[in-house]
């Protein structure tokens, strides 16, 4: 007769238990709605600007932003000074992965607002956030080609990891750096456009399952992104086009609003913040009616992306968000 097995040991529970120390478990999916509050300061700069208003309000939401994204930073910074390796961690899940693009796409955002105030500082954090952006997503790479087949799936994500260098194309031509602008649009566009393709046929084929549609948002953003760079480049025909399909995709989303929040608030939902504030932007270069509904937009920006940030920040402030996006722990 044989004896069965000793039951394995398990530790006792710690108490107190032990606490995760501070800045351990930084969320990436923080940065999301720091890049919307980053695009709500261009977007309120460019509105008073056009309304001949004085700019008191944006250079305020600015010198915000601005502090709130370093913060972020620093935050993550902390995070990767414990474990540096927790980066190819939360490049794993997909929130983090769009949330770290966001931050260096926030660094580039943060340079357009410096812009008028410390040009030298801004060009050196555009180029420092582009630097930042180009390992991310060589990083990214690395990570999706360890993962199953069914998370490698094109994702309108992946507009902010390997699209996300447009966002500094329009600080490069505020610090008068043409040639730069007009490399980032060409090396950009047909990564945009193929994302674009892919993303359209697998909507086509299937329905994104409800918590994951609010990252169609996504697609907005590099059509107003293309469009601003193209007018400031003086590409009257790009930019009609990228209007045009910015105009398009808008209306869509606008009429699918409801099936697109049907799985209720979630961290994914700072993937409105962005886009909706680039779109009034580029409606308010274009001057005229144009302007005035990007105005409506900015004003509906006004209300809704600080909402969703308090929100998400909120969550982050209690605890919850590293849970709730699977972010790792360093």
């Amino acid at each position: 007769m044989t004896a069965e097995p000793r039951p394995k040991r398990y530790p006792p529970p710690e108490f107190p238990p032990r606490r995760t120390p501070a800045f351990a478990a930084t969320p990436p999916a923080i940065f999301p709605v720091l890049l919307g509050l980053c695009g709500l300061a261009i977007g309120l700069r460019a509105g008073m600007s056009w309304l001949n208003l004085p700019t008191a309000p944006s250079d305020l939401a600015a010198g915000v932003a601005v502090a709130l994204w370093t913060f972020g930073v620093l935050a993550y910074g902390l995070k990767l000074r414990r474990r540096p390796g927790v980066i190819l961690e939360d490049m794993k899940v997909l929130p983090s992965r769009a949330g770290l693009a966001a931050a260096s796409m926030g660094g580039m955002t943060s340079a357009a607002l410096l812009v008028p105030y410390a040009a030298r500082l801004a060009m050196v954090l555009l180029l420092a956030s582009l630097l930042a952006h180009g390992v991310l997503a060589l990083l990214t790479l690395r990570v999706l080609a360890t993962l199953p087949a069914e998370a490698r799936v094109v994702n309108p994500g992946m507009h902010l990891n390997f699209v996300g260098f447009i966002v500094a194309a329009p600080a490069a031509l505020a610090l008068g750096q043409g040639g730069l602008a007009q490399a980032l649009f060409w090396i950009t566009l047909p990564l945009a456009v193929a994302i674009w393709s892919l993303s359209g046929r697998q909507l086509w084929q299937r329905i994104p399952p409800a918590p994951l549609r609010p990252m169609l948002v996504i697609h907005l953003a590099p059509a107003a992104l293309f469009s601003i760079v193209a007018t400031g480049l003086d590409m009257g025909g790009f930019a009609m086009v990228f209007q045009v399909a910015m105009v398009l995709i808008l209306v869509a989303l606008g009429a699918g609003l409801r099936w697109i929040t049907a799985a209720g608030f979630s961290a994914l939902w700072g993937a409105f913040t962005f886009p909706l504030t680039a779109a009034a932007t580029a409606l308010l270069g274009q001057g005229g009616l144009l302007a005035w509904a990007g105005i409506a937009l900015l004003a509906a920006a006004v209300l809704v992306v600080p909402a969703l940030a308090f929100k998400v920040l909120k969550l982050w402030a209690g605890g919850q968000l590293a849970t709730k996006t699977n972010a790792a722990v360093a």
